[in-house]
């Protein structure tokens, strides 16, 4: 890998599925690149395709039909256009997934030690003391309590925390340059996710590992990530800079997610703002702007075909909207909740 190349860059990712005898794309032109111990926050709305970019990078969607094209460069390897057994061997030892849901993620039949034992001796050639007792550790490592008990006990036994808490222990076991995590507070209350919060910022101190989050929760993000890529609808509508993005958004759909995080000071809205209907069907995608039927700022040139290309803000920020090039400004009520937020 060149000196100072992104640990991992995708290049017009395109994920489409076979569906009533048409192709029908998922994600569309997805770019972005993460460095070396680098936070980078994937975002949007339920449906914007930021779990099928993840299972497309790990190569997990194999589902009849589907077509991948694009190039995701990871230390200079394409990993799209690695083998089965490729993918295999790097899946758990260069790249590992914390799913959103660790109940369904784990093998019911099996302890939580087992699981965790099984990946260091497949990846790591540990005999069975040396995994269990490197398990234990990883446990520990993660604020399990009573981690020897822990490892005993099935994934049913345990609460969602600890469940997450262990689903973190197992990606970590082999030390993955690039962890990918899936919405990894979903389900839990704050006090938890606050406490996987601060073992994700923790991660690049103690592993060095570089972390593609997942997530829909902005407020995840302004504490998390380095850099931040807004999805709608499959397709990029903004990125840059976590700091520039929040504090000044430059695309409607950017600056209405903030706009909906209650503020922490100030006087309390009657009511928060609301995005009014819902995203597109990818059978119902507009041939322009997907946002332009929900957009207060939405005009005739939005709609026709192609989609708005990218404007660069500046060298860390761009966005896919027609807004910035034509001069026209955000509300300011989204620009105070920004900053308030932030």
């Amino acid at each position: 890998m060149p000196v100072n190349a992104p640990l991992l860059e995708v290049q017009n990712l395109c994920v489409s599925f076979a569906t009533r005898g048409q192709m029908i794309p998922i994600v569309e032109n997805i770019s972005f690149s993460i460095g070396e111990q680098e936070i980078l926050g994937l975002v949007g709305e339920s449906g914007s395709g930021k779990s099928v970019t993840a299972m497309a990078l790990m190569g997990l969607i194999d589902a009849p039909g589907v077509r991948i094209t694009g190039m995701a460069l990871f230390k200079g390897q394409d990993l799209l256009a690695m083998s089965g057994k490729q993918l295999r061997t790097l899946r758990g030892q260069e790249i590992a997934m914390i799913f959103q849901d660790p109940m369904t993620a784990f093998t019911p039949v099996y302890t939580i030690g087992w699981q965790i034992d099984e990946q260091l001796r497949v990846h790591q050639k540990l005999s069975r003391r040396q995994a269990r007792a490197r398990t234990v550790e990883l446990l520990g490592e993660m604020g399990v309590p009573d981690p020897l008990n822990t490892a005993n006990r099935y994934p049913h036994q345990l609460s969602g925390g600890l469940r997450q808490r262990a689903m973190i222990a197992m990606a970590l076991s082999c030390n993955p340059s690039l962890l990918i995590a899936d919405e990894p507070t979903t389900a839990l209350d704050v006090t938890v996710q606050a406490q996987i919060l601060d073992l994700m910022r923790n991660l690049r101190k103690t592993y060095g590992s570089s972390v593609l989050l997942i997530t829909h929760d902005m407020g995840v993000v302004a504490e998390t990530c380095d850099k931040t890529l807004v999805l709608y609808s499959g397709r990029v509508a903004e990125t840059g800079t976590t700091q520039a993005l929040f504090a000044h958004p430059q695309h409607p759909y950017t600056a209405a997610l903030l706009a909906s995080i209650p503020l922490m000071s100030g006087p309390r809205p009657e009511r928060l703002p609301a995005i009014p209907g819902s995203p597109p069907q990818p059978l119902e995608r507009p041939a322009g702007c997907a946002f332009a039927p929900r957009c207060t700022y939405s005009h005739a040139t939005c709609l026709p075909a192609p989609p708005p290309a990218f404007h660069a803000i500046n060298s860390h920020h761009k966005v896919a909207c027609l807004l910035p090039m034509e001069g026209t400004p955000l509300p300011p009520r989204f620009s105070a909740n920004t900053t308030a937020t932030v």
